[in-house]
């Protein structure tokens, strides 16, 4: 069982993964490694050998009403347990807890403004992490949903995250930030009229920002907001894939 109440996989949903692959493994620098079946087919991401999320088509039952997008696991060590902590804590269960046979538990949840994520219990040893800041690694973690004085207590309450730095962004309201045990991993904001949400946003990690960017538009991908200079010496851009799916980039300009 890896360590709780952190997330530690993230999963892309698409409409073509066999494009997607391709994209991410030449803007982020991810390995890809088929490890489902004919019927079931997934497949992983890593870093040095190392998986750190994964992707699926969206079936096609589902290609009218499901946008491509990205959704972050949350390990707990006990995922029933979870899914009634988040319905009392005002969320929402889209799909009750069900098992992968041999490989996890796992359950499709929301916070009190419906920006979904995943409860998860692994079933085998602990996962191996990635050095922060490693090319592919994730970076940060950005929620875009309801108040912050809101959805910060629903996500302390179920996991113990902590507060850290609030920053007033005048009239987008404060950013949040947040830490799950130690030095802040990501940061809560209101969603903005227009802009996206309710939903997690990640953040991958590239050692040569501009170099990254250059090479979203080589692949089809589209620049949405950036580069901004972030605190500790750092660049962000938010983007989208070519199939529709909202990531960001967190590196140096050097």
């Amino acid at each position: 069982m890896t360590e709780p109440n952190r997330f530690r996989w993230y999963e892309l949903m698409t409409s073509d993964t066999e494009a997607a692959g391709a994209f991410y493994s030449h803007v982020v620098g991810w390995k890809t490694e088929p490890v489902g079946t004919d019927a079931n087919p997934y497949t992983c991401f890593t870093v040095n050998d190392i998986g750190i999320g994964g992707m699926m088509a969206i079936p096609e039952e589902e290609c009218d009403r499901a946008s491509p997008g990205w959704i972050g696991y949350v390990a707990v060590d006990d995922v029933d347990a979870y899914a009634e902590k988040v319905k009392r804590a005002g969320g929402m269960v889209f799909r009750e807890p069900a098992d992968i046979p041999g490989v996890l538990r796992f359950a499709v949840v929301a916070d009190t403004a419906g920006a979904p994520f995943v409860v998860f219990r692994g079933k085998g040893d602990d996962m191996p992490e990635i050095a922060p800041g490693t090319q592919g690694a994730i970076g940060w973690h950005e929620l875009y949903g309801g108040e912050v004085d809101t959805a910060f207590p629903f996500y302390s309450g179920l996991f113990g995250w902590t507060k850290d730095e609030a920053m007033p962004m005048d009239d987008m309201g404060v950013y949040q930030l947040f830490a799950t045990g130690g030095e802040p991993v990501g940061a809560m904001m209101k969603m903005q009229e227009g802009g996206p949400g309710p939903q997690w946003n990640f953040y991958f990690c590239v050692d040569d920002i501009d170099a990254a960017m250059a090479r979203i538009g080589e692949k089809g991908g589209s620049v949405t907001m950036g580069p901004h200079q972030v605190p500790g010496d750092a660049w962000i851009v938010q983007a989208l894939d070519p199939q529709g799916a909202s990531f960001a980039l967190v590196g140096a300009r050097p």
